[in-house]
């Protein structure tokens, strides 16, 4: 197991690895769990061991990050009478975790949250950093807040539920804090699988160049921009093909288009290391 301390602006723990879930201590006060129904038996098991009676499944994808979703499970914790001491657990890949941390931003004015990311996308990059919000018609993550986790629990078990192409494409993020970073490690995704021995290690050294760069500039006033490379033209393919395209396999072509700007302005060849990450992914052709 891999334990982080992210300490600005907020300090909260980052655990990675298998048995995380042991590390869970039951909320103080009332709680309300938010999951996916992809990963409903590993949410219900977290329910059960922390005595959450309130709970609401939701189907997850894009489809989730919309003001008619964001507005039902405001009004799920307000049916309930749940007041501002409560915890909202949030299981699920990454745009759980978006529109979850945005409930809990927004719920008589921030309630704190607890965050369980269950794909390598949620776990490298919607999870960790503070980032929340949710999509309207004219654009993606038009409406968010920054809102810091009291913690991120991310259990591995649960990376062995996806399908192979999910599980790839959510790397992809961390690829690209090896491109950021410069370590190469990172680079190197090609022997990866849900049951690799180096996956927790990898993982950990991927959240870890996030951290570094969000402690320095939580609010993405500067340096934190960085975190945006592939991003520009990866939006614009969710968008044109209505999210079809998954966000992993359009920051991969958001890498190319960017590698080869930057080379054809005179800047380092990016270019071998991103073929590579093309070549293993196999995204759907544009």
């Amino acid at each position: 197991m891999r334990r982080l301390i992210v300490r600005n602006p907020v300090s909260y723990p980052i655990l990675i690895g298998e048995g995380v879930l042991e590390e869970v201590r039951t909320p103080e006060g009332p709680s309300a769990l938010l999951y996916d129904r992809r990963v409903e038996g590993f949410a219900l098991k977290l329910a059960e061991r922390l005595g959450v009676q309130h709970q609401l499944g939701l189907e997850g994808g894009e489809g989730a990050k919309t003001l008619a979703v964001y507005g039902r499970v405001l009004s799920f914790l307000a049916e309930k009478g749940l007041p501002r001491n409560t915890t909202l657990l949030v299981v699920g890949g990454g745009t759980l975790t978006d529109l979850g941390g945005f409930v809990a931003a927004t719920y008589l004015r921030g309630i704190p949250y607890l965050s369980f990311p269950t794909t390598t996308l949620s776990v490298v990059d919607a999870s960790v950093g503070g980032k929340t919000g949710i999509n309207l018609p004219e654009g993606k993550n038009l409406v968010g807040a920054f809102h810091f986790p009291q913690g991120v629990y991310a259990e591995l078990e649960a990376l062995k539920t996806l399908p192979p192409f999910t599980f790839k494409e959510g790397l992809v993020e961390a690829f690209k804090h090896g491109i950021i970073s410069g370590e190469e490690g990172l680079l190197e995704v090609e022997d990866l699988t849900p049951e690799s021995p180096r996956l927790e290690a990898y993982l950990a050294q991927a959240v870890a160049v996030k951290v570094r760069i969000t402690e320095q500039d939580p609010t993405e006033k500067g340096e934190r921009r960085l975190l945006n490379l592939g991003h520009t033209l990866g939006h614009a393919l969710e968008a044109y093909t209505h999210h079809a395209l998954p966000h992993g396999a359009a920051v991969a072509y958001g890498l190319l288009f960017a590698a080869l700007l930057g080379k054809a302005l005179g800047g380092e060849d990016l270019l071998p290391p991103i073929r590579r990450l093309l070549g293993w992914l196999s995204p759907p052709p544009l």
